[in-house]
């Protein structure tokens, strides 16, 4: 038996090189969203960004988030802003060596860190109960990221919010995660 949360094409040809006559089973439509999180595109301006998503943070009143930024440096451009006015933050990505992303991780289960800033090293693979919002700061380039950076909320039939910070420069990739979904993603 083989598992997989997802099915790229790279892992699709390791099966059909080592795997003779599989059985496929899918428990869900490739990149389709989790019904129990409650999508939102906020619209906003690059220079903007920073004080519009301090304000969706106060307004919603969060137990807790994952922020994802595209890019490791503004994974901690972001951190450190949202730790200059008050807010619980830490910061994961792939240029953080093992223990200090564990420290961060089990701080956020723990409930110390109320924010985890990310790249998408936090998209997958990662169980963390219990998160309440995600918070796309950018909006991913490839459209399949959409889903599995929102599906860090709304687990086990627990119900979730998902806002995407979107500027005008953001229109394609929008439009390309909308298409995927087959449904436009309402404007909060």
């Amino acid at each position: 038996l083989f598992f997989s949360a997802t099915m790229p094409p790279e892992i699709q040809r390791l099966t059909d090189t080592f795997l003779q006559n599989p059985e496929r089973i899918e428990v869900a439509r490739a990149s389709s969203a989790n019904a129990t999180i409650t999508q939102a595109v906020v619209k906003t301006t690059r220079d903007g960004k920073r004080e519009m998503l301090r304000g969706l943070i106060r307004d919603e009143n969060c137990k807790n988030a994952i922020i994802f930024c595209n890019r490791k440096r503004d994974v901690s451009i972001v951190a450190k802003s949202l730790e200059s006015h008050g807010f619980s933050v830490g910061a994961l990505h792939g240029d953080l060596d093992q223990s200090t992303r564990m420290k961060t991780l089990d701080g956020f289960r723990a409930g110390n860190i109320r924010l985890l800033v990310a790249s998408d090293v936090a998209a997958r693979g990662l169980d963390i109960p219990d998160v309440t919002h995600v918070f796309n700061f950018d909006v991913p380039t490839h459209s399949e990221d959409y889903v599995h950076r929102i599906g860090r909320t709304g687990r086990a039939g627990k119900s979730g919010t998902a806002y995407t910070l979107v500027t005008r420069e953001d229109g394609k990739y929008l439009a390309q995660i909308e298409k995927m979904l087959g449904n436009a993603i309402p404007v909060h």
